[in-house]
């Protein structure tokens, strides 16, 4: 297990001490960010780009709010934007970019429609033509998380992320910000990458596809040039109480484009009254049925 690393502060020299999870840390006693410089690895190498954070917390609470009052329809838990935040805070979170020239071999079938008039009836069939081929194109847009604290569904949910604002990593763009070092190995993100890549890649196989409607019958994916590389992405992270005996429900807001995940509570109040509504009204059913 990766000791706690013990650090003076450079404005006051009061001992800090910092986790092998965190980046950075801010003085309690002077208020001064620092980031820590460690040494790379395989599974923590350098970050190469960073997205800074373009909404303050006002702006993501309010968006947090808005989103807490649309979760009290439906069997959701009335009252969440009215539960108090017990905890707010902006982190730079871990994510790798992963981009690569992507050839793939493809067969399928596509069907062009036409109409035949039978007497005074109008019908549509499709012929049907065997094709195959090859498509290429370049993927740079596949983010994938990095961190064990967000997993890779929020991380989609918050996407997308405008990557056209990505600055160089300098460490005086997150000094002051809660920033977390990666959490999971290379090899997992880069499994993570390749899935997501692939399901970008028959998006874009399906759009290509002439003709009315198409069968993709089988294609072989052959990446090159990969390249996967650390970035940081801005987070708000609220814990809403909503229980005092329910652990916090847990919202993230993209701080650059106001994008909301969060799962609100389920009320079984909610559920319970409307199985017993439908248990009356089989009764009713049967029983009117019975009689009558």
């Amino acid at each position: 297990m990766t000791k706690n690393l013990h650090l003076a502060c450079e404005s006051c020299g009061a001992a800090l001490e910092i986790s092998p999870q965190q980046r950075t840390i801010v003085c309690p006693y002077c208020a001064s960010p620092a980031v820590i410089d460690r040494p790379a690895s395989v599974n923590r190498p350098e970050p190469r780009f960073v997205l800074g954070f373009k909404l303050t917390r006002e702006q993501a609470a309010d968006r947090m709010r808005r989103w807490a009052r649309r979760q009290s329809v439906g069997f959701r838990r009335g009252g969440l934007a009215r539960a108090p935040v017990e905890q707010v805070q902006g982190v730079y979170a871990p994510a790798y970019l992963y981009s690569a020239q992507a050839d793939t071999d493809y067969v399928a079938e596509i069907g062009e429609r036409y109409t035949v008039r039978r007497g005074k009836n109008t019908h549509t069939e499709t012929e049907w033509f065997d094709l195959c081929g090859r498509h290429s194109t370049y993927l740079s847009d596949v983010l994938v998380t990095a961190s064990r604290g967000i997993d890779n569904a929020a991380l989609e949910a918050l996407e997308p992320y405008d990557l056209r604002e990505l600055r160089r990593y300098r460490p005086e763009l997150i000094a002051g910000w809660i920033t977390e070092e990666p959490s999971l190995t290379r090899n997992l993100c880069l499994e993570l990458a390749h899935g997501e890549a692939l399901v970008k890649l028959h998006r874009r196989l399906e759009e290509f596809m002439p003709g009315d409607v198409h069968k993709l019958k089988d294609c072989q994916v052959r990446p090159k040039w990969e390249v996967i590389e650390l970035i940081y992405v801005p987070v708000w992270c609220f814990a809403i109480k909503y229980h005092s005996a329910q652990p916090p429900v847990r919202v993230l807001v993209n701080g650059q484009t106001g994008q909301i995940w969060g799962q609100a509570p389920v009320s079984w109040r909610k559920i319970a009254a409307v199985l017993v509504i439908l248990f009356f009204i089989i009764v009713l059913v049967y029983l009117f049925s019975r009689f009558h």
